[in-house]
């Protein structure tokens, strides 16, 4: 791997202006391709084959207008006012709402009989005249923006919905902008100069620049998550500006005894080849998403591959050749004073603590995982649920709709079950309709059943049951249950809530086989790196460890609403299961990240010197100060999407900037050197057949760029070059 990356690099070091050229009109052949052919983006959160995706299919089928997106109008009369007494004000808003765009058709509230009991509350139903994963998030925004400005003296209005609630999009990009300007001040501090602190935040930039427009033509190809960009954006930046800066660390640490061509060579085979390896793990992670058979979790994991491709692709063609061009250059903008080196590596603390840690072995493994099982421990009370419009910001319109609703109607106005009977295959047929009615309507829990509607044809039926409790209440759940029980076998269940349980079953039945997967590739490559048995084992363990203390931690702040509001939350939120999914794959791959470049240089000391405990301890210093580095900006960047207003995101930043930090402090300096110390040479036993057998990847360096000596800096500076 490492001669790969060697050649790659070069290649586009020695043509640096062709491979620039190149990288242009590729971004700009990218982004043309994905405005004119890309598609738009929908969630689609079916569970293939359950009751409530057969039932969707159903009602697509036999009733054309279903198939079309529907919103909610929600009209509200001042306290002590009725809608009666505003009908003209209603009237017109209503008939301003049917001259909007996209809009098909408005019922009228009066007629339908969709005005609560006191008068005060009702709502339009409208019809969309395209499929709501035809519109976009962008058209949904401009018509929930149209809606809401609509008011008439004493008559409030909100546009609500399940529709409006799902596309709503997130306006607040300065999350991104604070997260890469604390990224540049910590390059700044580690590089200290102006010109090799902007070199990974424009690789990154680059990277996801290119990654948006590969999804978006992924989306006219198939159903992609309008949370696809976001997640995989937030994983693009972490990476992109990591990747570059391990490359551009030891190319730099490198130009202190050889030439600027040497050094860059040596660099892309050491510190290259583990940006490809590490990177290739994190795409196949995040990939295997595809596993568990959910349209929005396939498309969130390839959507994230495809970004961290285009990471792993910069920096390994377009970083090469803007160091190529810049030379010297690189240490342009100095900002702090230049200090000498040190020239042991026996100088630096990372270097004294790994040997505190290699004799003392025990007592930092014992404190490192009971700290470790205490941050975890409330993941075991992790509770999922798929969050509802209730759980949005008070502001939104979706969210005023929301409690409008439940207000003037009941909570279970917010998630109604759409009970389904295919009265072409065997069971309930038209005569046993009333009956079947009567019996949902008898099934505690059901506050009210409207009356059946059957298609033109004849051959499928609608019955609407309205729950008593909320969608994201575990009572709704018990209640589909109970619901699921009285029907015959043509008849199905659907609505958020059953599609959500029915989506939370097949995650409980492929989880086992993703995680699985994900475990067993990761340990089979760097088995094939480190010729270990021991180390992939260690490193699987760890990365369990890590994710079990963000999830701990996601448990505490938003399930239990442990300092919530300091997040910006009014209290306990619902934990999205497809956060926690996603989660995985994504620590697992970052988690290997620091995993492989830590070990790859141990490795380099281990053949080198054959002394473990050195090699430990080298390894640490030859990384130590790179890679914290490295995690710290990779943990501002997630910690920056924490201030997004989107529950969701919040929860994945802070899980991700969780996990990092974790594997940052406890595992890397605490786990990695005293386990490597109890297993000594056993670290690095492969039984001799499966060696035999095995192909030999190696993310090392050669020979030539194995230091005795290796560099710490005394501060942010950067090293002196040799004189060419």
């Amino acid at each position: 791997m490492n001669r790969f990356t060697r050649t790659v690099a070069m290649a586009s070091a020695r043509h640096p202006w062709r491979t620039v050229t190149s990288w242009v009109l590729v971004l700009i052949a990218v982004l043309f391709l994905a405005g004119s052919g890309g598609g738009t983006f929908a969630d689609d959160f079916s569970a293939k084959g359950s009751q409530s995706d057969r039932a969707m299919t159903l009602l697509s089928e036999n009733f054309p207008e279903a198939a079309k997106g529907k919103v909610l109008v929600v009209l509200a009369a001042d306290q002590g006012s009725t809608l009666e007494a505003h009908r003209a004000a209603v009237e017109s808003v209503l008939s301003d709402v049917a001259d909007l765009d996209h809009v098909a058709t408005v019922a009228d509230p009066f007629g339908a009989g969709t005005v609560s009991a006191d008068g005060r509350i009702g709502y339009a139903e409208v019809t969309l005249d395209v499929p709501e994963r035809e519109m976009g998030k962008p058209a949904f925004t401009v018509l929930s923006a149209a809606v809401s400005s609509m008011g008439e003296p004493g008559v409030r209005v909100e546009l609500g919905g399940d529709a409006v609630f799902l596309n709503a999009e997130d306006k607040s990009t300065g999350h991104v902008g604070i997260g890469l300007l604390v990224a540049l001040l910590v390059l700044l501090v580690v590089f200290g100069t102006m010109v090799a602190a902007i070199l990974p935040i424009g690789m990154s930039l680059v990277a996801v620049g290119a990654g948006i427009g590969g999804i978006t033509l992924l989306a006219g190809g198939m159903d992609v998550s309008a949370s696809a960009i976001p997640v995989a954006g937030l994983v693009g930046l972490g990476v992109g500006v990591d990747y570059a800066l391990f490359v551009i660390s030891r190319y730099r640490e490198n130009r202190t005894h050889s030439d600027n061509q040497r050094a860059l060579s040596d660099a892309m085979s050491s510190s290259g080849a583990s940006v490809v390896f590490a990177g290739g793990i994190v795409a196949i992670a995040t990939a295997a998403l595809a596993i568990t058979g959910l349209g929005v979790l396939t498309s969130i994991g390839l959507a994230t591959s495809i970004m961290v491709f285009f990471a792993v692709a910069a920096a390994i063609t377009l970083l090469p050749a803007l160091l190529s061009l810049l030379g010297d250059r690189i240490d342009r903008g100095r900002v702090v004073r230049r200090h000498r080196p040190a020239k042991r590596a026996e100088d630096t603390a990372w270097w004294r603590f790994g040997h505190r840690v290699a004799a003392r072995p025990w007592p930092y493994l014992l404190g490192s995982l009971v700290a470790l099982l205490a941050i975890a421990a409330p993941a075991f009370s992790l509770q999922t649920a798929f969050p509802a419009a209730g759980d949005a910001p008070a502001e939104t319109t979706h969210r005023q709709a929301y409690d409008l609703l439940a207000e003037g109607f009941g909570a279970g106005i917010n998630g109604p079950l759409l009970v389904i009977a295919d009265l072409h295959a065997t069971g309930v047929d038209a005569s046993g309709i009333a009956d079947l009615t009567s019996e949902i309507a008898a099934v505690p829990g059901i506050a009210s059943v409207s009356a059946p509607v059957t298609s033109q044809d004849g051959d499928t039926v609608v019955i609407t049951a309205s729950p008593t409790t909320g969608p994201a209440d575990p009572d709704t759940s018990a209640t589909i249950d109970r619901v699921r029980h009285v029907i015959p076998d043509n008849v199905y269940v659907s609505g958020i809530t059953a599609t959500t349980d029915d989506l939370n079953a097949q995650l409980s039945d492929t989880l086992p086989l993703f995680i699985g997967a994900v475990i067993a590739v990761s340990f089979l490559l760097l088995m094939l790196v480190f010729r270990s048995i021991a180390v992939p084992l260690k490193a699987a363990a760890m990365n369990l460890l890590s994710i079990a203390g963000a999830y701990g931690v996601i448990v505490a702040v938003f399930q239990w609403g442990w300092g919530a509001e300091l997040l910006g939350l009014q209290g306990p939120t619902p934990i999205t299961s497809i956060i926690v999914v996603i989660m995985f794959p994504i620590l697992f791959g970052l988690s290997m990240d620091y995993e492989v470049f830590l070990l790859s240089r141990i490795r380099e000391e281990y053949d080198r010197t054959g002394d473990n405990t050195e090699s430990v301890a080298r390894g640490l210093a030859g990384t130590g100060r790179v890679v914290t580095s490295a995690a710290l900006i990779m943990v501002v960047v997630f910690l920056s999407f924490v201030t997004s207003p989107v529950p969701s995101l919040k929860m994945l930043g802070l899980g991700l900037a969780t996990a990092i930090l974790i594997d940052a402090t406890l595992v890397r300096m605490v786990l990695v050197p005293a386990t490597m110390a109890l297993l000594g040479k056993a670290n690095w036993w492969l039984p001799g057949w499966l060696d035999k057998a095995l192909p030999k990847i190696t993310v090392e360096g050669p020979a030539t760029d194995r230091l005795t000596a290796v560099p710490a800096y005394a501060d942010s500076a950067a090293p002196e070059p040799v004189t060419r």
